[in-house]
């Protein structure tokens, strides 16, 4: 059998032999494999791993050059060899059992691969963002246990009134809580220790700072690389969803078989969405228009409805508050539960209705109704948390003795009933469901896991935890245990009742929206409260550590006052009183911030216009290389018009002559080609296509060649 079936009559005319190609080849092998002999190790396993050959092929050549090395210095191998060798083997089979290990230790590595290769990475970006949470709040704990509450436990300060546990301060977290270090009141305003002094004021103040510093640092750093990553170097045609939408971690069979049935009817979808585009008319664009404002209307509604309820509903119940601050009943410790109750109530119901609610929009991109869903319950939750914070900044300060602790009593309540309405939302919302949808109405089918709404979840209650770090300094502790518990939940209940989202959007970038989302609006706002805290609310008189100042800097103020007299410390003092305290200074950075955006905008811009231009030079180069076979053709069909007008006829071989009378005509593969000139009539025998850039290679080295002899 032949190795080149399709340029026989090529080679042929050209006087070359199967023969010729594969000594070239071998030749080529021999070569490689003395480039790969004197290469180090390391060098010849990424020489090797780089090679664009299968893996048979390569495994090939390892053997090869493992037994020219061996040839080579068979009979010089020494004991100091032999053990260097034996000395790097184990070096490289330690390192790959250290990452093994590390890979191992990962917490819940198995259970991300196990929910990724039975749903997919669009359900697994909802897990992995939840890890990440995590990480954050582990973060946070670690900080302010270790530079705030650890000193306040070695000298706890004097309780005025000490309330026994009832058991009701899980839920509503007064009572015995009420004078803990788990709230701001809990924390004393003096120094610890004598000498070195450990100010508690410039620890509590510094150790917040720091965190939602870093907090700010690494959700940029996220934000601008996964933009980068899945938007600006990411190329979105109308070809992703048929060549590049697999999801290539599915290894169950079920959900493969619905993967593939997902993406036909995606396909299909895509298809008639194109065909109706073009002849949709004028009256259905109104009709659509006229729908979408209506939809858009009622859900801001909603929305600014919930908002009003829940602001008239706080009022109230601070009235109750006030009226028995003097009680520590029972009852009257219940009643705080009801503001977070209705938040609670409405973050679940509200959801629900913009769902159906987007089910009469029929949105013709899938990715369109996923980001509309987004974009109003963000709407929501952002809304209910901007009228909460105005009714704690506004309303509660000038009521509450010590107003800072019980908004952190708020934000540990609301935390902890969302927890709970999680819960039933997962039993309700997705095990009933399941239940009435496989035994009772076939036709209601099985719950999809709903990541947009989940991860908004997730997003609102990591806001909560921002805003009462200054309030709560151990509430990430708290939002710890719940999402380390919203974890398992939602890894039985999907496993058990859901089913993948049968429209979803790219993994990667619904990854990207959400960590743009966690930190605009979610962190954005928590920072612009606890700034606004710290900057112009005045502390509480009798609890705290900033009780007696004017605002909560003015800690840091009197400090630097402190050191002026210090004559080690004017550096500080000098960078304080010109830089820190100067408008001008913060107006640079703002300019200088501004410019790097821009700088780093063009960057983008220009990146975009190479890739571009990168990409039509690839369809350039293409057609020159067609242009050029094209001419080698002509050429070589010339010199045997050429060589048959001035020799006798030389009869080409049978098995040649023979592919010639059933092989296609050469020129007929490139007639199509842009550019191309008309063929000339020519009665000289013709070939096939060559099917070998190495056939294409000797086939100009031969003619360069029979140039240079012409030449002589």
């Amino acid at each position: 059998m032949s190795l080149f079936p399709g340029g026989g009559v090529a080679l042929g005319k050209l006087g070359l032999t199967e023969e010729d190609i594969m000594d070239e080849i071998e030749s080529g092998k021999r070569d490689l494999v003395k480039e790969l002999v004197a290469m180090s190790s390391r060098e010849q396993i990424q020489a090797i791993r780089v090679l664009p050959m299968c893996l048979e092929d390569k495994k090939h050549i390892r053997s090869q050059v493992h037994d020219s090395k061996l040839s080579k210095h068979g009979l010089q191998l020494t004991c100091f060899t032999d053990c260097s060798e034996q000395v790097s083997r184990s070096f490289r089979r330690c390192g790959a059992n250290v990452v093994s290990a590390r890979q191992a230790m990962k917490l819940w590595q198995g259970t991300m691969k196990e929910v990724g290769g039975k749903f997919g990475t669009s359900v697994l970006s909802y897990f992995i963002f939840l890890k990440w949470l995590l990480m954050f709040n582990v973060f946070s704990f670690l900080i302010n246990f270790g530079f705030v509450t650890v000193p306040q436990l070695i000298q706890p300060p004097n309780k005025t009134a000490a309330v026994g546990f009832r058991g009701l301060e899980l839920l509503t977290g007064a009572g015995y809580f009420n004078q803990t270090v788990l709230y701001y009141g809990g924390y004393s305003n003096g120094t610890i220790g004598n000498e070195p002094v450990y100010d508690m004021q410039l620890a509590y103040f510094f150790t917040i700072a720091a965190y939602l510093v870093l907090c700010a640092v690494s959700l940029i750093y996220s934000v601008a690389r996964s933009f980068q990553k899945n938007f600006v170097l990411s190329t979105t045609g109308s070809a992703w969803r048929l060549l590049c939408s697999w999801d290539f971690s599915i290894t169950s069979e079920k959900a493969i078989r619905q993967r593939k049935n997902n993406l036909r009817v995606q396909l299909k979808e895509s298809l008639s969405e194109r065909s109706q585009r073009a002849h949709i008319s004028t009256s259905a664009k109104l009709k659509q228009f006229g729908i979408h404002l209506g939809t858009w209307l009622i859900s801001t509604a909603l929305a600014l409805a919930s908002c009003a309820a829940i602001y008239y509903l706080g009022l109230y119940n601070l009235e109750v508050i006030k009226d028995s601050q003097d009680s520590i009943s029972l009852l009257t410790e219940a009643s705080t539960l009801l503001l977070p109750f209705v938040v609670s109530l409405i973050n679940l119901i509200i959801p629900l209705l913009y769902s159906l609610i987007n089910k009469t929009e029929k949105y013709s991109n899938p990715r369109t109704q996923i980001y509309v869903i987004i974009l109003r319950n963000v709407f929501l939750k952002m809304g209910i948390l901007g009228i909460l914070c105005y009714y704690w900044m506004y309303n509660v300060p000038t009521t509450i003795s010590c107003w800072e602790s019980f908004i952190g009593q708020d934000l540990y309540r609301l935390v902890i009933i969302d927890f709970i309405f999680s819960m039933l939302e997962s039993f309700f919302g997705e095990f009933l469901h399941n239940v009435i949808g496989t035994r009772c109405l076939p036709s209601l089918g099985v719950p999809e896991f709903d990541i947009a709404r989940n991860v908004l979840d997730l997003i609102y209650a990591q806001t909560l935890a921002w805003i009462g770090i200054y309030f709560s300094p151990l509430l990430p502790l708290i939002q710890m245990i719940k999402l380390f518990l919203m974890f398992y939940l939602k890894k039985v209940s999907l496993n058990q009742n859901c089913q993948p989202p049968r429209r979803s959007g790219r993994a990667a970038q619904m990854q990207t929206i959400f960590i743009a989302l966690l930190f605009f609006p979610s962190f954005v706002g928590a920072l612009s409260m606890v700034a606004y805290t710290v900057w112009s609310l005045k502390p509480s008189e009798h609890c705290g550590p900033f009780q007696g100042l004017n605002i909560t800097f003015e800690a840091v103020a009197l400090w630097m006052d402190r050191q002026g007299s210090v004559s080690e410390s004017m550096w500080p003092v000098w960078i304080y009183n010109n830089v820190i305290k100067s408008e001008l200074f913060f107006y640079l950075i703002s300019l200088i911030i501004l410019v790097l955006i821009f700088f780093f905008w063009q960057i983008t811009q220009g990146r975009k216009l190479l890739i571009t231009l990168l990409r039509e030079q690839i369809v350039n180069e293409g057609k020159d290389k067609a242009f050029l076979l094209d001419k080698l053709q002509k050429l070589q069909k010339e010199k045997q018009t050429t060589a048959s007008s001035q020799r006798p006829y030389r009869q080409i071989p049978q098995s040649f002559d023979r592919r010639q009378e059933i092989e296609p005509d050469y020129d007929q593969d490139f007639e199509d080609l842009p550019g191309r000139p008309l063929p000339e009539e020519d009665t000289g025998p013709v070939g096939p296509p060559f099917t070998s850039a190495l056939i294409q290679a000797m086939m100009a080295r031969r003619q360069a060649e029979e140039e240079e002899e012409e030449g002589y």
